[in-house]
């Protein structure tokens, strides 16, 4: 069996003189001493690097999808390095602006935005709604007749292609939650209602296909069903949302932010397409920049059948296995590079029995109870999908840069979990 893919730990990442992993100047296991476990580490300047590639690939207006990743230090450094910010909840907007991110630095999305997060967002100056049902246009339009200001609006659009992604993360099909769709003909019901009304100045379109895309042909398919009526419409933007996968085990690709952003334009100007092009990566800009550190509490052995090794988190922070089938890997922060000979499946300490964090992991054969067992590209989907369940607190989120750690959130404690009790 091989060692760990390097390829899939923070471009910070290094082995130190012991054999140990070092991230951002900082030693992993010192990590997991002082501030405990579960702990989701992340490479600072990897995110900050990203940010700025996305920005150099699609330009001003390029947006961070914040569900992937959110506290209020990343909403600083993603609008410091010059990304706006995609927000789909009052809770995050209010996460952003708390942050200190202008309104006029944010996009509403959301397929139920409420009266109260559309007034908010709206009196404050929201940079763009992405409209994406006909009961919101008569929300808009109600607020502004209150005496609200005219927000600037995108229209989203199901153009009806099916990306080869999990069920649960497809959106560009027909048959979505989101938007208005393209061969229903809501889409240019849409555009022309919002296009006569004075509560709403149209400026653009939007269309996301899905999550965890690996194939940049889905986006390139994607954009030659919406060109003509991009064109028809002869609005100023068109976003082409987000969706890049990323590797998580050994053996997958991605596509690079570079990459990507250059196979769009091409097919945006391919299929004449005369507008401002832009996207919303999340997982790209955060994924490979995080792990997650947990410590080793039991082996169990069960003889010809499997090898349990339970960690002191699970799927309260990290769902995506039990959600998805997502895959990752498993290595040992203690010596990077070892082979990894024995295959064991990693859990959590949750009542359930799917709470399995890698199903077959490969680790090394000296693992034992109390090592720190490390999970890389964890940065996306891990702390903001986090849950309480089995009123398990969640960890706490460590961001370091130049041998130095930075705590941006502190681990919750068995009191926090009391303070919105009523008794």
């Amino acid at each position: 069996m091989s060692a760990l893919p390097f390829s899939l730990l923070p471009d910070n990442a290094a082995i130190g003189d012991k054999g140990q992993l070092i991230i951002g100047g900082c030693d992993t296991l010192e990590l997991a001493e002082q501030f405990g476990t579960p702990l989701f580490v992340y490479d600072e300047e990897h995110l900050r690097a990203r940010c700025r590639e996305a920005v150099a690939a699609f330009g001003i207006g390029v947006n961070f999808a914040t569900k992937a990743f959110l506290c209020k230090a990343m909403a600083r450094l993603a609008a410091e390095e010059g990304c706006n910010l995609d927000v789909s909840t009052g809770g995050e907007y209010h996460v952003a602006r708390s942050a200190g991110v202008p309104a006029d630095r944010l996009v509403l999305h959301g397929n139920n935005k409420s009266t109260a997060e559309l007034r908010r967002a709206m009196s404050e100056g929201i940079g763009r709604i992405i409209i994406d049902s006909f009961d919101e246009i008569d929300r808009i339009e109600s607020l502004v007749s209150e005496g609200l200001p005219v927000p600037k609006a995108l229209i989203r659009v199901t153009p009806g292609v099916e990306a080869h992604t999990h069920e649960f993360v497809r959106t560009g099909q027909d048959d979505s939650k989101f938007g208005f769709g393209l061969a229903s003909g809501q889409a240019d019901e849409a555009v022309l209602r919002v296009s006569l009304s004075p509560a709403i100045d149209l400026v653009g379109l939007h269309a996301h296909i899905g999550s965890q895309v690996f194939d940049a042909e889905f986006f390139e398919m994607a954009i030659e069903v919406m060109a003509p009526f991009v064109q028809k419409h002869g609005l100023p933007e068109f976003s082409v949302g987000g969706g890049l996968g990323v590797a998580y085990v050994a053996g997958e690709e991605s596509a690079t932010i570079t990459e990507w952003g250059a196979v769009v334009k091409a097919a945006c100007a391919a299929a004449g397409i005369d507008a401002h092009v832009t996207a919303e990566p999340g997982r790209a800009l955060v994924a490979q920049a995080g792990i997650t550190l947990y410590s080793v509490g039991t082996i169990k052995d069960i003889p010809s059948i499997r090898t349990y090794v339970s960690v002191d988190g699970g799927m309260s922070d990290n769902p995506r296995p039990v959600l998805y089938g997502s895959g990752y890997e498993a290595f040992l922060p203690r010596e990077v590079g070892a082979d990894r000979d024995r295959v064991v499946t990693v859990v959590g300490k949750h009542c359930e029995s799917g709470d399995i964090l890698v199903r077959d992991a490969i680790v090394p054969s000296d693992l034992v109870v109390g090592d720190i067992l490390a999970t890389p590209v964890t940065g996306a989907y891990g702390h903001s999908m986090g849950s309480n369940y089995n009123k398990v607190t969640r960890p706490a989120v460590v961001f370091v840069a130049n041998g130095e750690a930075r705590l941006v959130v502190r681990r919750e404690t068995l009191d926090d979990l009391l303070l919105l009790e009523v008794d």
